[in-house]
């Protein structure tokens, strides 16, 4: 009798390692701990701004007053217009918005992917049937998705915090369509900064303060523009842009993490 062993495709390994990477990433309680408090921070953000605004507070050294200023509307807390974005501005509307979230993004791909690591798991898929390039794509894809609901979470606490602190929903100049165009977008940069930090967890292996900091620090070099690339009353072109360059990113440093885990030791 002739064996035959059958070779198995790129679309097979690629599929299988998605169904074992969305398991791993759906049954761990990180994941949720992670959206839960993407949930509730905007609530509690936009119900204690809403309690302190005009309240002053006085320097006892100087003596100099300063006026608390609360969210005007809910969609402050998604992003602002074009036309009033400042991103050197440093007031409490301008910080405590939902482009904070990607600093977080650092802590969910730092941890999930240096889990692989100290658990052998990598290792040992790497040996048994996986490639390294199934592996960068599969992670990537996954995190993306896992980051990406952390964004909807926040949306959601959003407009339940607006509605419990009697903020007003008017989207004024952006329209509901900018809205949508905007989370659209904050969703294209969510693939940028998972490309980078990916290929820094690739490099700190299971060292996850190592990749959550190189993580930080890239992501740092980037918040300021945000803000203006996702603007309140973002377009087409906005989405089109951030999901494009999502992609690039994605496939530039997804070839640096492959030959950076091919170069390196797996432990």
């Amino acid at each position: 009798m002739e064996m035959r062993f059958e070779k198995s495709s790129f679309g097979k390994r690629l599929s299988s390692m998605l169904k074992v990477d969305f398991c791993r990433m759906f049954t761990t309680r990180f994941l949720y701990i992670m959206v839960g408090i993407c949930l509730v921070m905007p609530i509690l953000i936009l119900v204690m701004t809403t309690m302190m605004d005009g309240s002053v507070t006085v320097d006892p050294q100087t003596g100099v007053e300063t006026v608390m200023e609360g969210f005007d509307n809910t969609w402050q807390a998604i992003g602002t217009v074009s036309s009033e974005t400042n991103p050197m501005a440093m007031g409490l509307t301008t910080m405590c918005n939902i482009n904070m979230l990607y600093f977080f993004i650092a802590v969910l791909v730092g941890v999930f992917v240096a889990d692989d690591f100290r658990s052998g798991y990598a290792k040992n898929i790497f040996t048994v049937r996986a490639k390294k390039t199934d592996y960068v794509i599969s992670k990537t894809v996954t995190c993306f998705v896992g980051c990406a609901l952390m964004f909807l979470g926040f949306f959601v606490g959003t407009v339940l915090g607006g509605a419990i602190a009697g903020l007003p929903f008017d989207t004024g100049s952006a329209g509901i369509a900018g809205v949508v165009m905007c989370m659209l977008s904050k969703l294209g940069m969510v693939a940028v900064f998972v490309g980078m930090d990916f290929a820094a967890s690739a490099a700190a292996k299971g060292r996850t303060w190592m990749s959550i900091v190189i993580s930080m620090v890239a992501a740092m070099l980037l918040y300021m523009m945000v803000p203006m690339i996702t603007p309140l009353d973002s377009g087409i072109v906005n989405v089109i842009g951030c999901f494009v360059a999502g992609g690039i990113v994605c496939v530039g440093l997804g070839a640096v993490s492959n030959a950076i885990l091919k170069k390196t030791s797996l432990v």
